[in-house]
């Protein structure tokens, strides 16, 4: 039974735009990420990527209003943030050095389409996903994202000669001490901005030791459009548009988890109908990626612990987050203030923020009867597959490449398992229909027998 939370109280105008800065830095650094790996490894030049980090965050700010606006077609209308989708960065570099760079975003645009159609059949499957199985979902995307957390900690490059230095290690404790201090002391505003805060004194500290460069500000550009096929027109090839469709599943999956979360923390019971209109808008906005030549989108789960932590559930301060997404898209110079952020102070803040996420998943499995042995298998097994395959990411390193691209990553791993453990062990086939006598002989019975037991008959 869904919870009843309270009423977030109205904020003005100033606070929200705080917090909207809050999440955007949460997800700042996964935006980022995405077009860096990808334009280094198909080999972008120097003004090819920084036009793909720039626009692909102006699509981020797109694809959170289309999620933020409720309409008939589109739209969940939870506090949630699109980002680009971490599991599509190896299928989509294999594509494009394969098949060049049009292949690769004719396949973001085919599997858009199929996400925006299959979204109401999609959506009538939700008895799939009880809480023992987004609450194991929840869990495994929270403490899967911890490795990252902690690379980033260590100075973002675990291959590096003075990866986890002091001088890291000590600028990543400091944050994460910042912002505990402040979630646990802080009063009002003040703690619902911790993790903000804990950023930015973070960063001040790294830049009084040298770990700050301004450079990247400098060789921005100040402003610049979204260009359409701006890397060319898309081409489209069926295996690679089906390799993009498979990954586009496991992050309808993901989403559907964060959905669940997001609806367990705003105590906002998740229907059929606002499924159908979130993957529908991730589906949009898939669609306006491939065209714009950025990336696919979906629904960032960091975002989540930052809800969670500032206990400001409205979609207010998200509103405001989307458009300095957008006003950031448009002008590089400013955009790039925040890449200056150091990696140990980002992995600080991740570990806080994960963390929670992965708690807000043990907190929904608190909803689960783990007394019913088939349930507690299914969490065990799901997230124990889960982590096992983020430690030992190359344990399917013999199976076809198509398969490793999925079976590689623990998220989709770990919600595959929970999905098809809960399937076998928790389905019960609908009783036979009894013949006639049998039903009389029942009903006889039935006026005999004492209250209790005809409660437990029925």
């Amino acid at each position: 039974m869904l919870k009843k939370v309270a009423q977030t109280p109205k904020i003005s105008n100033v606070k929200a735009a705080v917090l909207g800065f809050q999440h955007l830095l949460a997800m700042y650094s996964g935006d980022v990420l995405v077009p860096l790996l990808i334009g280094a490894a198909l080999h972008f030049s120097a003004q090819q990527l920084t036009y793909l980090v720039s626009i692909d965050i102006f699509m981020c700010g797109i694809a959170t209003f289309l999620q933020l606006k409720r309409t008939p077609l589109t739209g969940i209308g939870l506090p949630v943030v699109l980002g680009c989708a971490v599991q599509a960065v190896n299928p989509l570099i294999q594509i494009g050095k394969t098949y060049g760079l049009g292949t690769m975003y004719g396949s973001i645009i085919g599997a858009g389409i199929f996400i925006f159609l299959i979204g109401g059949l999609f959506s009538k499957i939700k008895h799939l996903f009880p809480p023992v199985v987004t609450g194991s979902l929840i869990t495994i995307i929270g403490f899967t994202l911890i490795p990252v957390a902690f690379e980033n900690l260590g100075g973002g490059d675990a291959t590096a000669k003075n990866f986890g230095n002091l001088q890291a290690l000590g600028i990543g404790f400091l944050t994460i001490a910042v912002i505990l201090v402040l979630s646990v002391f802080g009063k009002g505003f003040l703690k619902s901005i911790s993790i903000l805060i804990g950023i930015l004194v973070g960063t001040l500290a790294a830049g009084a030791v040298g770990m700050v460069s301004l450079q990247p500000v400098a060789e921005a550009s100040w402003f610049h459009l979204p260009t359409l096929f701006y890397f060319g027109t898309p081409h489209f090839e069926w295996s690679s548009i089906l390799t993009m469709i498979l990954v586009s599943l496991t992050t309808m999956v993901e989403s559907t988890g964060v959905f669940f979360a997001l609806g367990d923390i705003t105590g906002r019971k998740i229907e059929s109908a606002d499924l159908k209109r979130g993957y529908r808008a991730e589906g949009l906005a898939v669609i306006l990626g491939g065209l714009f030549n950025t990336f696919p989108y979906s629904t960032f789960s960091e975002n989540v612990g930052v809800v969670q932590l500032s206990g400001v559930k409205t979609r207010k301060p998200i509103y405001f987050s989307a458009a300095f997404l957008v006003l950031l898209g448009l002008l590089p110079k400013i955009g790039a203030l925040a890449t200056v952020i150091p990696s140990p102070v980002l992995g600080g803040a991740m570990i806080v923020m994960f963390g929670i996420v992965g708690i807000q998943g043990v907190r929904m499995l608190a909803q689960v009867d783990f007394s019913n042995n088939n349930n507690l298998l299914v969490a065990a097994v799901s997230i124990g597959l889960g982590l096992g395959v983020t430690v030992q990411t190359n344990i399917f390193q013999f199976l076809p490449a198509s398969l490793q691209i999925m079976l590689s990553n623990g998220v989709v791993v770990g919600s595959l398992a929970a999905v098809l453990l809960n399937l076998i062990f928790n389905h019960r086939p609908r009783p036979t229909r009894r013949q006639p006598q049998e039903v009389q002989s029942t009903k006889r019975s039935a006026v005999k027998a004492p209250a209790g037991q005809l409660n437990e008959a029925h």
